[in-house]
């Protein structure tokens, strides 16, 4: 694990606009940044929240957007759409349901699965069609750019990168460890 510098730290920007499960003063920060298209976000995502569900009194988890649009195009439309199902109060449904697909993440699709989580949908394809979460997306990127991300998932605990290049298990190690 590595430790990051003070300025860089990704807990040290959470707000109120963070997308946070687990209890908000808990003594311990998951903080990953995740693209829906990544197949080891995929893989990650469940065991995720097997750790929210058993140590959710202790842990709180935070998403950040890292869409790789180089490797994984449609990304950034992927986070784009959480970001309108998050202004519906609705961003962990839709969040699962990105996850849960197998690279489906086209216009029509990002649709479906935003209908399948109760979102307005008048509202979530006039909000689609005009980008407004392009920004919002973009700067979790860039926060993530300023922590030393390069990869998806990447982790951090406490602002201690945890590296999970060699398989998960790094990471129940890292939390088995700090709890």
């Amino acid at each position: 694990m590595t430790r990051v510098g003070p300025r860089d730290t990704p807990e040290a920007g959470l707000s109120a606009a963070d997308h946070v499960m687990g209890r908000l003063d808990a003594r311990f920060t998951l903080v990953e940044y995740g693209d829906y298209a990544c197949p080891a976000c995929i893989q990650a995502e469940p065991l995720v929240r097997q750790l929210v569900d058993t140590e959710g009194h202790r842990l709180r988890f935070v998403f950040r957007h890292y869409p790789l649009m180089e490797l994984h195009p449609q990304a950034e439309l992927a986070a784009e759409a959480a970001e309108a199902a998050a202004a519906q109060g609705k961003f962990w449904p839709m969040h699962h349901l990105l996850f849960a697909q197998k690279q489906h993440l086209d216009a029509e699709a990002l649709a479906g699965y935003a209908e399948a989580a109760g979102l307005d949908m008048l509202r979530y394809r006039g909000e689609m069609n005009d980008r407004i979460y392009t920004q919002r997306v973009q700067e979790h990127r860039r926060a993530g750019d300023r922590s030393g991300v390069h990869a998806t998932p990447t982790f951090f605990l406490n602002d201690t990168l945890v590296d999970v290049s060699l398989g998960l298990e790094k990471l129940t190690e890292a939390l088995r460890a700090a709890f």
